[in-house]
């Protein structure tokens, strides 16, 4: 079963609303603060409120007819906190920039606002954006709607927190180890983690600097429906985008289902290995392993490495050592290697699917993370190791689709639609069509 929480209607259909004049901009948003307004004391998502602006701005949209440039006119949205908003704080969850104020937009949010959209806030993160719960000493904790003493995911975890209640029908997140999809899948929504360097991360920068895009880090849409995606997408690119879409039977398919340096659980790979199933009795041609599958155990140490000196900007490590240039070079040839090796996969297959995390959402645990450990089929494996599921697609910067597959005792389950480089659109249109077949 795949669970849902709302029936409210996504942003293509609140826009068409609005087009028609059934329901104004300034209905629409107060429509959306009354929700949040009604939903959000008990799971905490939309941290940062700008009401008076966003309905000041849904005011001044009134009585206007959408151009062909505005397809989300007076469609009310949220964005994670990490996207500066003018007048708005821009914390990463970082109590030492409490007072930030950000100065402008981000780049995403003035796309968005051209094509016609309102902010009414943004949504919870946790610390650095370095975790896949949602607490903060600022904002406090967001709880998963399905079960709210467990995480709804991270870091953008209040983001598919308010998708799944309806308080908002689409957000805009960011991924740099799951930080879409894990969300997504924990809280039974649907993300895209974009190919690396197809959408502008300006604006999306840690608190106080004035960096370029950050190393593996993408910027991606987050919605309730793959339509929504496609559209933010669209809107939001640095190039255009085409699609070229082919029926379920003449996709050709590797099923990733086990990785070497994290299992992943049953809860998990039951209604993902279900998922599979269907779209191989729909005609695709599906293999469940692959001679051209790169080494995913180098893959996640090299990752992890360049993980960590991107997140930490280079800076000492616990026991002193710091990256050099020469470190940085190497690892940017080891990541050359492993593309290469993924471009060469995809000559071969249209799609790879994948579980996006090796568990379901799972209790709050404050635990320091190098101590953290996760239950999978009884055993305990460190919390670390749960990133490979979401490196394998960081790493070589290729386009990822979470959709809800299913769920295990009351908790969704989600599943990754892979793609080269840039098919972000055709990873979309596949994800929705696997869907159709399980509805």
């Amino acid at each position: 079963m795949i669970l849902k929480l709302t029936d409210e209607p996504g942003a293509i259909a609140t826009a068409a609303r609005i087009a028609r004049g059934d329901q104004s901009p300034l209905e629409a948003v107060d429509a959306a603060i009354s929700r949040i307004e009604r939903f959000d004391p008990q799971v905490n998502a939309v941290v940062v409120r700008d009401f008076d602006r966003a309905r000041a701005a849904a005011r001044a949209l009134d009585g206007q007819r959408p151009r062909a440039d505005q397809p989300l006119l007076g469609v009310p949205m949220t964005i994670k906190e990490a996207f500066d908003i003018e007048g708005l704080p821009t914390t990463w969850g970082l109590e030492e920039y409490s007072g930030l104020i950000a100065r402008r937009d981000s780049a995403v949010v003035r796309r968005l606002k051209a094509a016609g959209a309102v902010f009414v806030g943004k949504t919870n993160v946790p610390p650095l954006l370095s975790d896949w719960q949602a607490d903060n000493p600022i904002y406090g904790r967001t709880h998963n709607p399905h079960a709210v003493d467990h995480t709804p995911g991270g870091s953008s975890g209040g983001s598919a927190a308010a998708l799944a209640l309806g308080m908002v029908s689409a957000e805009y997140g960011s991924d740099i180890g799951g930080s879409i999809r894990v969300p997504s899948h924990f809280s039974g929504t649907w993300g895209h983690k974009t190919t690396w360097g197809l959408v502008s991360s300006e604006g999306h920068e840690f608190p106080g600097s004035d960096g370029h895009d950050i190393a593996l880090g993408v910027v991606g849409p987050m919605a309730r429906d793959p339509d929504d995606l496609a559209l933010l997408l669209n809107l939001t690119a640095d190039r255009p985008l085409i699609s070229r879409p082919r029926p379920v039977g003449a996709w050709r398919v590797l099923y990733l289902g086990d990785h070497p340096v994290c299992p992943v659980d049953s809860a998990v790979a039951g209604p993902v290995e279900a998922a599979v199933t269907a779209v191989e009795a729909a005609g695709a041609m599906v293999e469940r392993s692959s001679d051209l599958t790169p080494d995913l155990a180098l893959q996640y140490g090299e990752y992890m490495r360049m993980l960590m000196i991107a997140m930490s900007k280079g800076a000492p490590g616990p026991e002193g050592q710091q990256a050099s240039a020469a470190d940085w070079f190497a690892l940017m040839d080891a990541q050359a290697r492993c593309q290469r090796s993924w471009r060469a996969l995809f000559e071969r297959y249209d799609f790879v699917l994948a579980p996006p995390a090796p568990v379901v959402a799972h209790p709050y645990d404050l635990t320091p993370m190098a101590e953290r450990t996760l239950t999978i089929n009884g055993q305990q494996v460190p919390y670390g190791a749960a990133l490979a599921w979401a490196g394998m697609v960081t790493y070589p910067g290729l386009p990822s689709t979470v959709l809800p597959v299913g769920s295990s005792a009351g908790k969704p389950v989600g599943m990754q639609v892979i793609g080269p480089a840039f098919a972000d659109l055709d990873c979309i249109a596949a994800a929705k069509a696997i869907r159709n077949l399980l509805d």
